[in-house]
């Protein structure tokens, strides 16, 4: 199945670029804040990064990758990478946290599918866009 993990690739092609994640470390995409949500004020760049799963760091890219992960090793990798952050500490009881963690896991499967093996892509506020296409076969 495609993921998307965090890369170094096209970084700088923008002036406001930012990579901190650890590259090929599976990503998700994270909590946007008011301020970017709304575009008023100076934003501080969270509606354009993916939230690297181990190194709890972002990036503004992501590289769409064949894994031989299983959907029960990712929603595993997503449950801790999000416990670990406090945030199923909001989401209630353990049905409401399967299903935040289930969403988390399928958003990036949906977003992953749409592209080939390869291609880089930025995120703007839940729009996804290609920075850099995959290479031709």
């Amino acid at each position: 199945m495609k993921v998307l993990v965090a890369t170094e690739a096209t970084q700088g092609a923008r002036g406001d670029d930012y990579s901190w994640a650890t590259p090929g470390e599976l990503v998700m995409f994270g909590t946007v804040c008011a301020a970017d949500l709304r575009g008023t004020g100076r934003p501080c760049g969270c509606g354009r990064a993916f939230a690297g799963l181990h190194s709890e760091r972002a990036t503004t890219t992501a590289e769409v990758v064949e894994s031989a992960l299983t959907l029960d090793d990712l929603v595993l990798a997503f449950r801790d990478s999000l416990d670990r952050g406090g945030w199923l500490d909001l989401a209630g009881n353990p049905q409401e946290v399967t299903d935040v963690v289930h969403e988390a896991v399928m958003e990036v499967l949906l977003v992953a599918d749409r592209y080939p093996a390869g291609t880089v892509i930025g995120t703007q506020l839940g729009a996804q866009y290609v920075r850099q296409q995959a290479p031709a076969r």
